[in-house]
């Protein structure tokens, strides 16, 4: 094009047919080439403003610059320090991740060198508010329904890469505070997908990465392309139109028009999408085009599309069967199949076992695949706290399998799924016979919202009684504060007042405690042989406990049925003892590992049925009121220290003897629960302690740590004879006891034997922690089997340490009984509700969901 300045104020064809194919895809330049295009008819500035809906300035400004510098004067000219796009999901991922109160649109426009109305219009049409509830609205082509959004699953393979998302019309309650997942979680799924996609380039397939390609171009979807096309999950067609092509019946987009992308999740040297275009470009110029794929053998590319067509196939109609309570979206975020050759996506025959129709969508049309993968993560565990740390370690973990792989296996794909969540959504699909209409539904009638309350209540519960002056005293509030706080709390029901003291002088003195009716709780111990159920009062009472033998290999769905069951027959049980207005909740207690944010038993050792079990929120269909779950020894810890109450005022260690020894952790004042609320694993620690590792380094798995099966095989070893029991290896351990305690030499050797490989691993914990109390419970510390116990650990603890010139280190019983995990778990619903906590102090919050 010869000429792109204008001349007598007519345009020549090539200029004019530029302009309307500005127009024609719409955009800002479309507002400028409009103007252009009308003032050369002969219409007015008014007119024009009118037609086209901006203000007379706008038109004015852009004759303006059309008759100064032609073509050129219509382009994007980027401002000094501001980027001359903007990545729409960079700035949501930012906003909803951002610590504290750095997450308003000022402060994100200032990190971001962008303009405040630019980050406020990018949260509207994000549709995220300040200060209320995620509910967003993904504008990806077409838009995601539904104002719930989950990250349900990522498929990739050495051509393309589809994210599968999830939604719900109803929005999710509101999160707890604080987010789930951090910085370091991205960083890390950023190099694992690094290392994924290196591995898909080893035989040239895979995004294009390097100077103006970007890591996997996102093909841009012009005007009327990306229509929604239900695709049933399993079906050929499933697969098909995955690239940027047009939707059925639409002409095929130039693929000129594909754009760079940025590493915005990690360091990437492709190009940031942009809108320049120059003289002679044609139409809209995009940096950061795809080099045309090389010559390769066309009945070998066609055999390696089939391949991942039918590949992609299984995994949505896996996908669809998995997760049948949501609507599940196929997000393409890149795809080399096509070629550039649109490939329709038609509607298909379901096959068996789906339940519904996948639609597929792009990228919004502002942002770059990484950017938009990092933004759906960040809305997903935003919105939910299930959608934890561990979800995505265990995506990164896929993806590194998946570079660690060979590229030319038929099977190198990753096709990672999430665990079912429809147990998050039971609220909305619980059986009219479930427990949902049962009156035990918790309540906020306590609504502790006083800091200085909790520290009154604390104070109480530690002495057992005390009169309102020694608050005072041992609390350091005014006496003025003390007698406000204990009237609020009498006339509330939580204190009650004792017989007056009689004083030498002055009035008489009214001394206060805890109303043990005043709140009850639910604890509920999972073990593989026994489940345990207790009904606590606020004063540490037991009101009512049962009992119900299971079996490690249960089906998990017949497993949570009775443990339901089991928690409904205790709770009927406790009848009028327990009021509805008083009851505050349920706490489970289960064998770690566990992920407490999103309520998932991660394949304990000793129930291999299980596997990733979302435990409670299958439990939460069948209990209205808030449900928390802890591990069992950190459990165990909570109740020690509840019901132990000035006996238990200080730090200590928790060592829990059940169906393998855990520990659990009280410090400075506090559970602590650790990053992952796993703290206290202890099997390894006594592994490290006696030496006992494999050749790579790997701790063993101390049979020593799992009492009910070694106390017995040590004890068959040193000549005891088995005793025939029906009970399994819990009957045998007692038996065992039993001999011990009688003086039989086998059985006692064999229980210090244990004792002994216990103790080093305590040793370790004193060492660490500079403590100087540990307390010995759980179901397989029995009083006839406890002074063995507390002699070999209580002497190693304080022969071998090496500080033991400083301290002296107690090791003392549980004041608990064999029902620790129990009790325990009811009494994390009052050291949740009770305990005095700052705010802006990491608490419980962050782990638990709300019931």
């Amino acid at each position: 094009m010869s000429d792109t300045r204008p001349g007598d104020g007519t345009l020549s064809p090539e200029l004019r047919a530029v302009l309307r194919r500005w127009a024609d895809e719409g955009g800002a330049l479309a507002t400028r080439a409009g103007v252009v295009l009308l003032a050369a008819d002969g219409l007015r500035d008014a007119e024009i403003s009118r037609r086209l809906g901006v203000s007379r300035q706008t038109v004015g400004s852009w004759r303006q610059r059309w008759t100064s510098a032609g073509i050129d004067g219509l382009e994007h000219r980027p401002r000094t320090g501001r980027p001359a796009t903007v990545d729409e999901a960079e700035v949501v991922t930012r906003t909803l991740l951002a610590p504290g109160g750095s997450g308003a649109s000022r402060a994100v426009a200032r990190e971001l060198g962008l303009s405040h109305a630019t980050v406020a219009g990018i949260r509207r049409r994000w549709r995220l508010v300040p200060d209320e509830p995620v509910s967003p609205s993904v504008p990806t082509r077409p838009p995601l329904p539904g104002a719930d959004v989950w990250v349900m699953g990522l498929y990739v393979d050495g051509l393309r890469g589809v994210l599968l998302a999830g939604t719900r019309l109803v929005p999710s309650p509101p999160a707890t505070s604080g987010t789930v997942i951090g910085a370091d979680v991205l960083a890390g799924l950023d190099r694992s997908l690094d290392a994924a996609l290196a591995s898909t380039r080893r035989d040239g397939a895979g995004p294009a990465e390097g100077p103006g390609a970007g890591a996997g171009t996102d093909h841009v979807a012009s005007r009327g392309q990306g229509r929604t096309t239900a695709v049933a999950p399993g079906s050929a067609g499933a697969a098909g139109g995955w690239a940027g092509g047009a939707a059925p019946g639409e002409p095929h987009r130039d693929p000129a028009h594909a754009v760079g992308t940025t590493g915005a999740f990690g360091a990437d040297p492709g190009q940031v999408p942009s809108d320049s275009s120059g003289p002679g470009s044609g139409g809209r110029r995009v940096a950061g085009t795809r080099p045309a794929p090389p010559d390769v053998d066309s009945r070998a590319r066609s055999a390696d599309v089939g391949a991942s067509d039918r590949a992609l196939a299984g995994y949505l109609a896996q996908a669809s069967r998995r997760h049948p309570d949501l609507a599940l979206h196929a997000v393409t975020l890149w795809d080399d199949a096509s070629d550039g050759a649109p490939a329709p996506a038609t509607d298909t025959p379901q096959p068996p076992g789906t339940t519904g129709a996948v639609t597929c969508h792009h990228i919004p049309a502002r942002s770059t695949w990484r950017t938009f993968l990092r933004a759906m993560i960040a809305l997903d565990s935003t919105s939910h706290p299930e959608s934890s740390r561990r979800v995505y370690l265990d995506l990164a973990a896929e993806l590194e399998r998946y570079a660690a792989g060979r590229p030319d296996d038929p099977q190198h794909t990753v096709r990672w799924l999430r665990e079912n969540v429809a147990g998050h959504l039971g609220a909305e699909s619980a059986k009219a016979g479930s427990a949902r209409g049962h009156t035990w539904s918790g309540v906020n009638q306590i609504d502790l919202g006083s800091f200085n309350e909790c520290v009154v209540i604390e104070t109480v519960r530690l002495s057992g009684t005390i009169t309102r002056g020694e608050i005072a005293h041992r609390t350091g509030l005014t006496q003025q504060s003390v007698s406000r706080i204990a009237r609020s709390l009498l006339d509330r029901g939580i204190l009650i007042e004792d017989a007056q003291l009689r004083a030498t002088s002055g009035k008489p003195r009214t001394p206060v405690r805890l109303r043990g009716a005043a709140a009850h709780a639910l604890g509920i111990h999972i073990d593989p042989e026994l489940l345990t159920a207790v009904v606590i009062d606020l004063d540490g009472a037991i009101v009512c406990t049962r009992t119900r033998s299971v079996s490690a290999d249960t089906d998990p769905a017949e497993f949570v049925e009775r443990v339901a069951a089991l928690g409904r027959e205790t709770l009927a049980e406790a009848g009028g003892a327990v009021r509805p207005d008083g009851f505050l909740g349920i706490g489970v207690a289960v064998p770690g590992p566990v992920d407490i944010a999103s309520g998932t038993v991660l394949g304990p050792p000793l129930m291999s049925a299980w596997g990733d079990l979302p435990l409670l929120y299958l439990l939460k269909d069948h209990f209205p009121c808030p449900v928390i779950m802890e591990k069992d020894s950190t459990a165990a810890a909570a109740g020690e220290r509840w019901i132990g109450r000035d006996r238990r005022a200080r730090d200590f260690a928790y060592l829990y003897l059940g169906t393998g020894v855990g520990t659990g952790l009280y410090l400075n004042g506090d559970i602590y629960r650790g990053v992952s609320a796993n703290a206290g694993e202890f099997g390894q620690l006594c592994a490290i302690a006696l030496g006992r590792v494999d050749k790579d380094g790997r701790p063993e798995i101390l049979p020593e740590c799992n009492p009910p099966v070694s106390v017995p095989d040590l004890a068959a070893r040193g000549g005891l004879r088995p005793v025939a029991t029906t009970g399994g290896s819990t009957a045998a351990y007692l038996a065992v006891g039993r001999a011990a305690a009688a003086g039989d030499r086998a059985a006692a050797a064999a229980v210090r034997e244990v004792a002994q490989a216990v103790g080093r691993g305590a040793l370790g914990l004193i060492d660490l922690l500079d403590i100087d109390l540990i307390v010995l419970g759980g179901p397989f510390f029995t009083d006839d089997v406890a002074d063995f116990y507390l002699a070999e650990i209580a002497r190693t603890v304080n022969e071998f340490p090496t500080a033991r010139r400083l301290r002296r280190v107690e090791v003392e019983p549980s004041v608990l009984s064999a029902g620790a995990a129990a009790v325990g778990a009811a009494s994390t619903i009052f050291h949740a509700t009770f305990t005095p906590r700052l705010r802006g102090r990491e608490t419980r919050a962050r782990h638990l969901p709300t019931g």
